[in-house]
């Protein structure tokens, strides 16, 4: 590619950012443009539910590359702009304000949107949501103003905040319509663990139960009503029900879609000329064999790279195992593959789970899924090739935490 290229870059959060860098370290000397809605320059999302929503860091350390970095990268960022639609046939993102930007090469780094509840009260005051940095500002302030929270839905975002607010002197309740916090992600032994962390912190839960109402009578939130019929008085309400991918550009493209944007193991769409990376990216994964897109950080810091490889007429894969990371009270934690719910015959504890240090294995006819580090570090290269190597490992081995992960575990 010669420097008359242009390359457009649609969503300037990570993986929008890293999509820049990787066309820069790869050689593309051409003209970038990386659109932005928001007005903040690209920055990582983890720290929003974790240290800074906490007080423990500043928003500046979540920044992916230093204020001046864009300019010096030849990188034409622009902030508070909304790309509206795309010209496949001339190639033009067209933008709100009706202006068009030419490409030739298009990475859509469109991310997710907040999921609200379609429930009268739904848009009072004291409803939160957390996506953006705004959001967690809100959230933070909100911490030092109540004395009661009601977080709807009991996965990572859920209970990251629950964490957030009983550290904060919040009391808690936590409304979920499974049987337990994280139950489709880790299975019923390991939701258990995340249920006993809570329960022990102070937080209360209501399973198997959902919103009916949003009670605010004169604008503000002075409680809810589950489908149960119960009623809690609280003066705040974090809706954390998950996230629905940014696809509407693509699908008015007539890109095909489905669960985000349907990618190949290159992240190119059905369009040779647009690529997709990032929450939005639904791509198929040579090591699982199937369609998978993962809502987490390592996707944003990875698939660009290879997104980036495509746009330049490289043949790169993405295989990267699905990873991700949480703190909660004094619980940390990285997971590493992918397992929907009925794929593992078993979870395999090593360690201690009482104590929250272990290793749970999620095994699939002797052969390890997943597996999920708890309070124990520098464990996720053997994790890695336990999983990548797709061998029948020694059971009784694998359990015990004397005997070295890299050796007698694989028969």
């Amino acid at each position: 590619m010669g420097d008359s290229e242009s390359f457009v870059i649609v969503g300037a959060g990570m993986a929008g950012a890293k999509g820049a860098e990787a066309l820069r370290d790869q050689g593309f000397d051409g003209r970038i443009t990386l659109l932005g809605e928001e007005s903040h320059r690209p920055y990582e999302r983890p720290p929003l539910s974790k240290d800074y929503l906490m007080g423990g860091a500043e928003f500046a350390e979540a920044y992916v590359h230093p204020e001046t970095w864009y300019a010096d990268h030849r990188v034409d960022l622009r902030l508070n702009t909304t790309a509206q639609r795309i010209d496949r046939s001339l190639r033009q993102v067209e933008l709100a304000d009706g202006t068009r930007v030419d490409f030739d090469k298009l990475m859509l780094a469109t991310g997710a949107h907040p999921r609200s509840l379609p429930i009268p009260g739904h848009d009072a005051e004291g409803v939160l949501h957390l996506r953006r940095v705004e959001d967690s500002d809100r959230i933070k302030r909100t911490l030092t103003e109540v004395e009661h929270l009601v977080v709807v839905g009991a996965g990572w975002i859920g209970l990251e905040v629950a964490a957030a607010a009983r550290q904060a002197g919040v009391e808690v309740t936590v409304v979920e319509t499974a049987e337990l916090p994280l139950l489709r992600v880790l299975g019923r032994e390991v939701a258990e663990v995340f249920a006993a962390l809570h329960r022990d912190r102070g937080v209360s839960f209501r399973f198997t139960t959902a919103l009916d109402q949003i009670l605010a009578p004169s604008g503000q939130v002075t409680g809810v009503r589950l489908t149960d019929g119960l009623e809690i008085e609280t003066q705040a309400v974090l809706v954390a029900v998950g996230v629905d991918p940014a696809v509407e550009l693509a699908a008015d493209a007539k890109l095909r879609v489905g669960n985000g944007i349907l990618v190949d193991t290159t992240l190119r769409t059905g369009d040779p000329n647009i690529v997709a990376a990032g929450d939005v990216a639904n791509a198929f994964h040579p090591l699982l064999g199937k369609q998978i897109r993962v809502e987490h950080w390592a996707n944003a810091l990875n698939q660009p790279a290879v997104a980036a490889s495509s746009m330049l007429g490289g043949d790169r894969t993405y295989s990267e195992l699905p990873y991700f990371f949480t703190d909660q009270y004094d619980l940390g934690m990285e997971y590493l593959g992918h397992v929907d719910p009925g794929e593992y015959d078993e979870v395999l504890f090593r360690g201690d789970v009482e104590a929250r240090e272990f290793i749970a294995f999620w095994l699939s006819e002797g052969r390890v899924l997943a597996g999920m580090n708890v309070n124990i570090w520098d464990v996720t290269e053997q994790i890695t090739t336990l999983i990548t190597s797709g061998a029948t490992v020694d059971r009784q081995a694998l359990a015990d935490p004397s005997v070295p992960l890299n050796e007698h575990i694989a028969r």
